[in-house]
This record gives structure tokens, C-alpha cells and sequence, in this order.
């Protein structure tokens, strides 16, 4: 049976972040864990946004879409609008991406460009003793 309260560290170790980044997280209203005392208590609906606030993140989504996303989802009855934004999103990040990837080979391509010209005149240098 899955377990449905998580304490943070629980959830820092089972998400590999630090507490600090799950406490930022709340501050930013992405999560809203109960308290019992001074203590956070969250559940399997805190750890599930969070899990998708740290997917959105590694593939370079900002918190303000993040939280767009996360927001779309609460209000849906269904989840089509919230795959239309997330789609949308993706759609733009994979182009920004490839734009960097054609940088990125472009500079490369410089990189090695200039390493030849510089092994050329290494080898037509004669050595200085």
C-alpha cells in the first residue's frame, strides 16, 4: 500500500532536492502542505506536484509556467486544456533548444576550424632550440 503523508525530508530524499528547494516551492504557492505544529505535512497530491514541478524544470519550463500548467489542471474537469497549454510550451522549448543546438554545432564547427589553423602553424614552425 502507498504511503499518503510524507514528511519533507521524506521527500527530499525521495525526489533528490533539498528541503530548501521543496520550503521554495511553497513559498512560491506551487504546494501547499498541511502543518501539524511547526512540522509540514504533505500528501500524495503535494508529492504528485511536485514531482511535475521538478519534470517541468529539468526540461526547462519556468515556475510561471509551471504554475499556469499546475493552475489549468485544478480548474479542468477534464485534462484537454491543461495538454493543450503543456503542449504549447514544449512546442516552443523544443524549438528554443534546437536554435541552441545550432549554435552550439556552429561554434563547434569554429572550435575546430581554429584548432586546425593553429596545429598547421605549430607543425610549420620550425623549433627553436
Amino acid at each position: 500500500m502507498e504511503q499518503d503523508i510524507f514528511s519533507i525530508s521524506e521527500l527530499a530524499r525521495e525526489l533528490g532536492v533539498t528541503a530548501r528547494t521543496i520550503r521554495f516551492y511553497e513559498e512560491q504557492g506551487l504546494i501547499e502542505p498541511q502543518r501539524r505544529g511547526q512540522q509540514r505535512v504533505f500528501n500524495r497530491r503535494d508529492r504528485t506536484r511536485l514531482k511535475l514541478i521538478l519534470r517541468g524544470k529539468r526540461i526547462g519550463l519556468s515556475l510561471s509556467e509551471i504554475r499556469e500548467i499546475l493552475d489549468l489542471y485544478q480548474r479542468a474537469r477534464d485534462e484537454s486544456g491543461q495538454s493543450h497549454l503543456l503542449l504549447q510550451l514544449l512546442s516552443e522549448r523544443r524549438a528554443q533548444l534546437e536554435r541552441q543546438r545550432e549554435d552550439i554545432d556552429q561554434v563547434l564547427g569554429e572550435i575546430d576550424a581554429l584548432s586546425e589553423h593553429c596545429r598547421l602553424i605549430i607543425e610549420n614552425t620550425p623549433a627553436s632550440n
